[in-house]
């Protein structure tokens, strides 16, 4: 069952950080998935370094879409530094 709940925890987070941050991030659902998934990682790693219990939860989501958010922000950076 936990694997199930990262899917979809992982799946709204990486909706609401696209939704969230301005412009056009073309990516389908597997990719929106490992997004969300991949920005819990990294808004746990935040929430600690602040001194925050992220674990699960209401405050576990926000940190999981500031962590998308981030992610999508470096994905953008990357992206745009290979097309110049």
């Amino acid at each position: 069952m936990g694997f199930i709940w990262m899917i979809i925890v992982g799946l709204v987070a990486g909706l609401l950080a696209r939704a969230i941050k301005p412009g056009s991030d073309p990516m389908g659902w597997i990719m929106t998935i490992v997004l969300g998934i991949v920005g819990a990682l990294i808004g746990g790693f935040l929430a600690s370094m602040v001194g925050i219990d992220a674990n699960g939860g209401f405050t576990g989501l926000i940190f999981s879409v500031i962590g998308a958010i981030i992610l999508l922000f470096i994905y953008e950076f990357v992206m745009n530094k290979r097309h110049v």
